[in-house]
Formats: structure tokens, sequence, C-alpha cells
């Protein structure tokens, strides 16, 4: 690779790492082929993306950004992993393809620049994703207006309540009251 290689490559992870929400280090211990290209192709769909480079070039890359701290943890290879939309989805995805092949290794990462070890990662991944996240914002939003909308209606319906009862019992000929 020359010196002009070298400096597109860094362009290009410095730009996803100024665009990154997380950045994760997953360790390859010896995946087939195929089983890198399932990872990429999972860590693609939860909107990610997956990326094998030097360390140099990685370090050098990090630089100006706000994941500097994660070189670090840039030991032994590693690839890189992105998220840019959802970062608990693209976690989700890297830790699940971890739990059913022993050869991923979780080695920390970065979210929103600060640095979270590995066990982190597992954490992160266990939280609800966005989607879910933004349904229970928007239910809390609605509960309060749920519960003043129905202590209004309350009164009222006891008042339609009686005044059923009361027509009722004038129906079956029962007195007034």
């Amino acid at each position: 690779m020359n010196r002009q290689q070298k400096e597109i490559v860094v362009a290009e992870l410095h730009d996803r790492f100024s665009r990154a929400s997380v950045a994760l280090l997953a360790a390859n211990r010896g995946l087939t082929v195929g089983e890198s290209t399932l990872l990429r192709r999972q860590v693609r769909a939860a909107g990610g993306e997956m990326r094998v480079a030097k360390h140099t070039l990685t370090k050098l890359a990090l630089n100006g950004t706000a994941y500097g701290d994660l070189s670090r943890l840039l030991v032994g290879p590693s690839g890189l992993v992105f998220g840019f939309d959802d970062p608990i989805g693209v976690a989700k995805v890297l830790v699940d393809f971890a739990k059913s092949h022993d050869k991923l290794g979780l080695d920390g990462g970065a979210l929103e620049g600060q640095l979270i070890p590995a066990d982190r990662v597992q954490d992160l991944a266990s939280m609800p994703d966005l989607p879910a996240l933004q349904a229970r914002i928007a239910r809390q939003a609605l509960s309060p207006g749920r519960r003043v909308a129905s202590q209004l209606a309350a009164p009222a319906s006891r008042v339609a309540g009686a005044i059923q009862a009361l027509v009722k019992r004038l129906e079956e000929g029962g007195p007034a009251a």
C-alpha cells in the first residue's frame, strides 16, 4: 500500500469516526470467510458498518475526533464496527453474533466518544432499541392526558348511569325514589 492509498484510508476512517454514534472493536479469532460475511451483513442491516484497518492508520484517523481515546484499546487483530443511527442495534448484532460464534471477541469501544469496556458493550446491547424507547416516551407523554380525560368523564358517566337506572325503574313501574 503506497502513501496515497494510506492517506485515502485514513480520510475514510476519519469520516466514519466523525459521523459515528458508536465505534466498537471486535476481535476476529478465526472466523471463516462465510461467518465474517454474515457478520458484516448483519451489522449493515442494523445501520452500521464493519471495517478492518491497520492500527497505525486507525490511530491517525482517530486524531481530531471524539473517539481519540479508543486508540488505547487497539491491541491485536480487531475489526472496527461503526454505528451511525442506532448504537444499540449495532451493539445487539455484535453481542448476539459473539454469543453464537466463540471465535469473535468484544474488545470494547466508545459511545459518543466515551470509552466503554467489553462488558459495557453487553450492557448497551441489553437496552431497548431506538423504536422501543421512542414508543415508551410517546406512551408516557400521552398518559397524563388520558388520566385527565378519564377523570373529566367520570362524573358525567356517573350522572348518566343514575339517569339510566331511574328510567329503568320508572319503566318497570317502580317508585321514582
